[in-house]
């Protein structure tokens, strides 16, 4: 059998460093080692792993780890690449999408 995603509007925005998405806020680090610095986003949070070093080159876009984010989605946790999707879906959960696979699925709506 064959299926057709049915149309659904989506949010969506591209992601490339902490605070990107709109709900992670402006806060900032006011004092230490890290003051002005963005706090952790609260949709896109720091990707931070013991068992994976931050200067580790990612295999699916050649950055170091470093750069990425983390999101928790109701199938787990991911990685979020810079230049990936952050989607909201139609339960309000969120999740990464690769740019190519974004670009083959959704269209801007014009309303």
């Amino acid at each position: 059998m064959k299926f057709r995603k049915k149309p659904v509007v989506i949010d969506a925005v591209q992601w490339f460093k902490n605070g990107d998405h709109p709900e992670d806020g402006k806060e900032r680090f006011t004092e230490g080692k890290f003051k002005g610095e963005l706090l952790e986003g609260k949709i896109v949070r720091y990707f931070r792993r013991p068992d994976i070093s931050g200067r580790r080159v990612c295999d699916q876009c050649g950055k170091i780890m470093h750069d990425h984010g983390w999101i928790d989605t109701l199938e787990g946790g991911h990685i979020v690449c810079p230049g990936d999707w952050i989607i909201t879906g139609v339960k309000g959960e969120h999740y990464p999408c690769k740019p190519d696979i974004f670009a083959a699925t959704y269209e801007p709506v014009t309303e």
